[in-house]
């Protein structure tokens, strides 16, 4: 039995998007996201401390923030010592905006 449309059938978008979910996904925290926009933000590395206190989150869950950041190849990380260093990666904004352009493009053809 088929179901009885109300219009026609739109096609839909069939393009592999894993890429553009593994960022996404990176991105479906709202502190991973105050992470990514602190980071945006400064030329300068970001220690690890300094999330823990601004974000007000205990240092094991801004660890385990900053490694799904990390798994998703946005920021770069160095140690010193005991303290983690972090820095926005550099292709970072450009795939970021290519990501949202492939699934949001300015004008969609028909």
């Amino acid at each position: 039995m088929s179901m009885q449309r109300c219009c026609p059938e739109a096609p839909v978008y069939d393009r592999d998007l894993t890429d553009e979910a593994v960022l996404f996904k990176a991105l479906g925290d709202p502190a991973r996201v105050a992470i990514l926009a602190t980071l945006a933000r400064t030329d300068h590395e970001v220690c690890v401390c300094d999330f823990t206190s601004g974000l007000g989150l205990n240092q094991s869950t801004v660890s385990h923030h900053l490694k799904l950041l990390k798994d998703a190849d946005l920021v770069i990380s160095v140690r010193r010592g005991t303290w983690g260093y972090y820095s926005l990666a550099p292709d970072a904004r450009a795939r970021l905006a290519a990501a949202l352009a492939s699934v949001l493009p300015t004008k969609v053809l028909a």
